[in-house]
């Protein structure tokens, strides 16, 4: 077979995408415009670059829809989740990567991979024809976003995104600070000591969110308006709904206990979770912000432990565009008015690291389907995979679609027998249902490559 599928954008989306194709037998051609072209949050040449947390989030499979997302991967011999396994560092519950080395092994294997090559340079236009995914995220460039959108005949919608800090762990304050796991969550000692915690008292935690508030904040172009994906919103927005919106939020200080002063009940918590296997750096938990640089010093070093934390990497805000996708896609994540091409990733509509790749996965598997002449299926909606698509591609309202992580809001309710169900078996329903589905359609693909 001489067809090549081409891919652009080497990010979660398109790494995955490009994996599963090669290895149903289909040429590849990932198309990064990285390192020649660079953007706001990337600092290297590599694929699957994490560019904002390094938490791939909950790691359970039987409770959690993004914990199933994980087992579907795995169980569809998805690049990104064995990488992902592979560097993975100790965050209790979670599943959190060492950012560099997961990149670097990502790259190496689908560089290695006999059916991928890859091709550094920015593509500018739709291509005309042959088969194509376009997986280029939230930084899409300017002139391929515009492309889009000419081809579309609508502006696209976008909305903001925003960058936690990093902070070097021999400079945080280790007689105030301490580690702990959220209700000693994890198997091992190391999974329930994975995060630090800073305390606050009332006062220290009310002068925190003055300063926060009178910070200086990063201005935005005229004719922008502030529209911010709810999950993951910038403190100072967060403080702004009230000022003990944190405190139920990502400083709440339940299920933590000081071993400095144990009788003490903090009023407020600052987490840190591990940002690489030396744990000689450490991301402020949910603590995105659009603070000016100099004032996120000044307001950051309010933290108890942190009076003298010096910063790997400061936070940051970027244009984040996706497409209305419910209007402008088929089931198949193909572009309505040139069905050559294909969407996959956070362009698309889903929000996070692994829901990206999952749909950069499915895009990959039935993009070789179409190219091999076999059923191009989409995964069933009962599964993680298939409630995405099916939420992306008409299952939501287009007049107000706004990214989406995965939730079992977006499943086939399950039908309680016996009265209602307790949430936790709700779930674990939710769960059985989608891996049976899952099976059986992986076995159908199985059989359709036969």
């Amino acid at each position: 077979m001489s067809e090549t599928l081409h891919i652009i954008g080497g990010g979660m989306a398109g790494s995955e995408a490009a994996w599963q194709a090669a290895e149903a037998g289909v040429p590849v051609i990932i198309h990064e415009m990285r390192p020649e072209t660079g953007t706001f949050a990337h600092h290297t040449g590599n694929l699957a670059e994490m560019v904002c947390s390094n938490s791939f989030r909950s790691d359970d499979d039987e409770h959690n829809a993004v914990g199933l997302l994980h087992w579907e991967m795995r169980a569809a011999n998805g690049l990104v989740m064995a990488m992902a396994d592979a560097h993975a560092l100790p965050a209790g519950g979670a599943l959190a990567v060492d950012r560099e080395p997961f990149a670097e092994a990502v790259t190496s294997r689908l560089r290695d991979h006999p059916n991928v090559s890859v091709e550094t340079g920015e593509i500018t236009a739709l291509p005309d024809d042959g088969q194509w995914i376009i997986a280029t995220g939230p930084l899409t460039s300017g002139a391929l976003a515009e492309a889009i959108r000419a081809e579309t005949g609508a502006e696209a919608l976008a909305f903001f995104d925003a960058i936690a800090p990093i902070v070097y762990f021999d400079s945080i304050d280790m007689s105030q600070a301490w580690f702990q796991s959220r209700y000693d969550k994890g198997e091992t000692e190391e999974q329930r000591t994975a995060y630090l915690n800073c305390p606050m008292d009332r006062e220290q935690y009310e002068a925190f969110i003055d300063a926060l508030l009178a910070a200086e904040k990063t201005a935005f172009k005229p004719g922008e308006t502030a529209q911010y994906f709810d999950g993951c919103l910038p403190i100072e927005v967060m403080a702004e709904r009230g000022r003990e919106t944190l405190r139920h939020g990502p400083m709440k200080p339940v299920g933590l206990t000081n071993p400095h002063a144990p009788e003490t009940k903090p009023h407020a918590v600052v987490q840190l979770r591990r940002d690489n296997a030396l744990g000689t750096l450490f991301n402020i938990v949910g603590f995105q912000t659009k603070m000016k640089y100099g004032a996120q010093t000044e307001v950051l070093r309010l933290i108890p432990g942190l009076e003298n934390a010096r910063f790997a990497r400061l936070g940051g805000i970027h244009r984040n565009t996706f497409l209305n996708a419910p209007t402008l896609l088929d089931g198949g994540m193909r572009l309505r008015s040139r069905p050559h091409i294909r969407f996959a990733g956070q362009i698309t509509g889903v929000e996070g690291y692994v829901e990206s790749a999952a749909m950069g996965l499915v895009a990959g598997r039935l993009a070789a389907a179409e190219m091999l002449g076999r059923p191009a299926a989409t995964p069933p909606p009962e599964t993680a995979m298939g409630a995405l698509i099916n939420h992306i591609t008409g299952g939501a309202d287009a007049k107000t679609f706004q990214p989406m992580n995965v939730n079992f809001g977006l499943f086939p309710p399950i039908e309680a027998r016996g009265g209602r169900k307790r949430r936790q078996e709700r779930y674990k329903a939710y769960t059985d249902r989608a891996k049976a589905a899952f099976n059986q359609w992986l076995a159908a693909q199985s059989r359709d490559a036969a």
